[in-house]
């Protein structure tokens, strides 16, 4: 299955990535590669995706929770191709990026 990562899943990362980074040296490093490794997981068949409820499960969307850190990427399938939408965290209002443009 091929990955696709939207611009506002990166930007999320990276903000994220950068406060970690200022925790702790290393941290921001770790959060890149735990999002790397999950978007191989996403590639290979049957990811351990977890149901969205309310209104994003209309859409379709599922999320892949990351180990060691309290975030998910949020997914939406369509036509043999994953896009991650959300790079969300675990406390952060759910359904946040319901706005943004899906696949």
């Amino acid at each position: 299955m091929k990955v696709k990562v939207s611009t506002e899943a990166t930007t999320e990362l990276t903000e994220a990535a950068a406060w970690y980074e200022l925790e702790v040296a290393g941290l921001g490093e770790e959060l890149i590669s735990s999002f790397e490794q999950a978007t191989v997981t996403l590639s290979e068949p049957n990811p351990p995706l977890v149901p969205v409820i309310g209104k994003a499960a209309k859409l379709g969307a599922k999320r892949l929770i990351l180990k060691k850190f309290p975030f998910s990427l949020v997914t939406i399938e369509n036509n043999q191709t994953i896009t991650i939408v959300a790079f969300a965290h675990h406390s952060r209002k759910p359904g946040y990026w319901l706005n943004r443009s899906l696949p």
